[in-house]
């Protein structure tokens, strides 16, 4: 399925937030989509990133894809997951202004897998709970150069995917947040943190999940 790539400027807590929307027309949910760190160069345009929107693009999703901020025209500057966590959620306002009160699938890439554990949790706390989420190379505990992430609890139904040789965030990590969790997780043998050679297994493991 084809859809046109739209670039938009969003009204958000710090300012400006720089997003690629991509509308099937008629959609059946809103897929919001966020990117990798930052600070290690991520971006809306991260190939994770798009696989994710076009997977859900591909599902009949309008997915909204931003940019962090300080990257690209988003305005504002990094704050550790707790203003992204906002700016993620304006945007998720405006994506329902566009599409209408739809079901909402929150998929995220490493840094941006843990800010929407923090997304998921503030719209169940508000009564308004995601369909699903979908988590790629989650930020969970300590990740060397960066930070430690106390990742959020997710509902059970959540698609975790995690390349057994991914040397940012280590598999055992991901595995030690998940176990009290009861919360599977899907490994890809062989794959690195950016899946390079492996974005079509994702996309594969999502469609398949969705489709069940």
């Amino acid at each position: 399925m084809r859809t046109v790539e739209e670039r938009i400027l969003i009204d958000g807590p710090a300012g400006k937030i720089d997003t690629i929307v991509e509308n099937p027309g008629a959609p059946r949910g809103i897929a919001l989509i966020a990117h990798p760190h930052p600070m290690g160069g991520g971006a809306n345009t991260n190939k994770v990133a798009y696989t994710l929107a076009r997977t859900f693009v591909s599902l009949g999703y309008a997915a909204f894809r931003p940019n962090f901020r300080g990257v690209g025209q988003s305005e504002g500057h990094h704050d550790e997951g707790r203003g992204e966590t906002e700016d993620l959620l304006a945007v998720l306002q405006e994506a329902k202004c566009r599409c209408g009160d739809l079901p909402v699938a929150l998929a995220g890439f490493s840094f941006g897998a843990y800010c929407q554990t923090r997304v998921a949790k503030r719209l169940q706390e508000a009564g308004h709970p995601a369909q699903r989420l979908v988590l790629v190379g989650t930020a969970a505990g300590f990740v060397e150069g960066i930070r430690q992430y106390d990742t959020e609890a997710v509902p059970a139904d959540t698609i975790v995917i995690h390349g057994s040789e991914d040397t940012t965030v280590p598999l055992a990590n991901v595995l030690a947040w998940a176990r009290p969790l009861d919360l599977p997780v899907v490994v890809v043998p062989g794959a690195d943190h950016f899946f390079h050679r492996r974005l079509h297994l994702i996309r594969d493991i999502v469609t398949r999940a969705w489709r069940h």
